[in-house]
């Protein structure tokens, strides 16, 4: 007798098996047990995700609510509700948990050995277009060589066209396009080139969340973007230079030479939201805090602390996606095999269990850690702002010596030279009289951000 017949026969199955079925456990009750390492399938995980807690209520809020017109303008309200009533909530509609506790959305979003992050190829159902290369070594130092050398040459050029317009939006005309210029600056495209990639750039990385027509278009714009890079990658692999595409171009990798599906997923997998959302309510939250904005310009080595604490207080990423890799047991609920756990980084960064009134804009705040968090997001027994932009918190010394500094450092680093670029050329920078800016997302799931900031000098 094979150990599933006995095993079977133990628990009073008697049901003959075919030899060549595959091996199935069963457990007392009959039902089948899904060894470890594989995907398991059936109606147990489903039945008891599905179930309530006895005594459990969420009339505080309804699924609607988070994907309304009111939550996509200013979810803090909402947020809030979830983080004091219901740090775990199960979203129906979106068949979602919604963690918004800091403790907790910490715990999923470095617990790698239960939950994962999904790459956006997989959200636009092509995970196997490219490779995403952002961790190899040449690409980084090709990155952190071009964003370095260009920060404060770009910002200049920005602040001297703003100039000559006498006033400016500075959410578009100063943080959308120095982020943008920059990443230009980065692949060291000709010049004439630089509006159709941005155009296309911008499709492609803001397509692959709900809206079918966004999709669809974002996938054009990844088909576009490969076309553009094919014969450029070819001539920057004979004749390479210093920028991005010359480092991806010379690349030796195991599968092959890298190609222009390649570049295109590094590009689509890589951050722009948290150094042009970050920087854009940077300016917003001082320029509506004048006490906290003489700070900064009192004392110019606060305007790293204040990007630091905008992130804090108004992270342009509001939420991350992880799933669960196999159903586990987290805050009483078991979350089955394949469970969608949405992250709140709004939510978490005003958690009061962490920071001393969490709504208000404090430069320079003495309960958040100032420092690079290291392994996770304590360091100095003070919580860190959680920025998912930045990815997991990086394991290598602040000034590595084998590799360049990470992307929280060069991105804190590049919005704080901006920052003073334009606080050096605009000493009396304010507001244009009658100028209501605001916060919000273009859409669901997009960055959170200023996208209208007039003002004067």
């Amino acid at each position: 007798m094979s150990t599933t017949e006995a095993t079977r026969a133990a628990a009073g199955t008697g049901k003959p098996q075919d030899a060549a079925a595959p091996k199935i456990t069963y457990g007392r009750n009959g039902v089948p047990i899904t060894p470890g390492g594989v995907k398991g399938h059936g109606f147990r995980t489903y039945e008891i995700h599905q179930r309530e807690r006895l005594g459990q209520s969420t009339a505080k809020i309804k699924p609607a609510q988070l994907i309304s017109p009111d939550f996509i303008r200013d979810p803090y309200p909402f947020l809030e509700i979830l983080r004091e009533n219901y740090p775990s909530y199960r979203d129906w509609l979106e068949n979602s948990y919604w963690i918004t506790r800091y403790d907790d959305v910490t715990s999923i979003f470095t617990d790698d050995a239960n939950f994962e992050t999904r790459p956006r190829r997989w959200f636009y159902n092509i995970a196997d277009y490219g490779r995403d290369l952002r961790q190899e070594l040449p690409v980084l130092f090709a990155q952190a060589k071009a964003i370095d050398g260009n920060a404060q040459a770009v910002a200049e050029e920005i602040v001297s066209d703003i100039r000559a317009k006498g006033g400016a939006n500075l959410g578009i005309d100063f943080a959308a396009r120095f982020a943008l210029e920059l990443l230009v600056r980065q692949l060291d495209l000709p010049t004439e080139d630089a509006p159709k990639f941005c155009e296309r750039y911008w499709r492609m990385t803001h397509g692959f969340n709900v809206d079918p027509v966004a999709e669809q278009d974002g996938l054009a714009a990844i088909r576009e973007l490969t076309e553009y890079f094919r014969p450029l990658l070819a001539s920057r692999r004979a004749n390479p230079g210093d920028d991005l595409i010359s480092a991806v171009a010379g690349l030796d990798l195991d599968g092959g030479p890298a190609t222009a599906e390649d570049l295109v997923v590094t590009l689509l997998e890589g951050d722009h939201e948290t150094l042009h959302g970050g920087l854009a309510n940077t300016l917003f939250l001082l320029l509506t805090n004048a006490g906290e904005f003489q700070k900064v310009k009192d004392e110019r080595r606060m305007a790293k602390f204040a990007f630091l604490e905008a992130l804090r207080h108004s992270a342009p990423v509001l939420s991350a996606r992880r799933f669960a890799r196999h159903e586990v047991e987290r805050f009483g609920k078991l979350i089955p095999e394949g469970g969608l756990m949405i992250c709140s980084a709004g939510a978490a960064n005003r958690d009061p269990r962490q920071y001393k009134d969490p709504e208000k804009f404090i430069v320079g705040r003495k309960d958040l850690c100032q420092r690079e968090p290291r392994g996770q997001y304590r360091a100095d027994g003070l919580p860190a702002g959680i920025a998912f932009g930045f990815g997991k918190p990086s394991r290598h010394p602040a000034i590595p010596e084998d590799r360049p500094r990470s992307m929280y450092a060069i991105t804190r680093d590049t919005a704080t030279t901006a920052l003073n670029v334009l606080l050096d050329s605009f000493p009396d920078l304010h507001l244009k009289p009658g100028a209501k800016p605001e916060l919000r997302s273009l859409k669901l799931w997009d960055t959170h951000t200023c996208w209208d900031l007039p003002v004067e000098f």
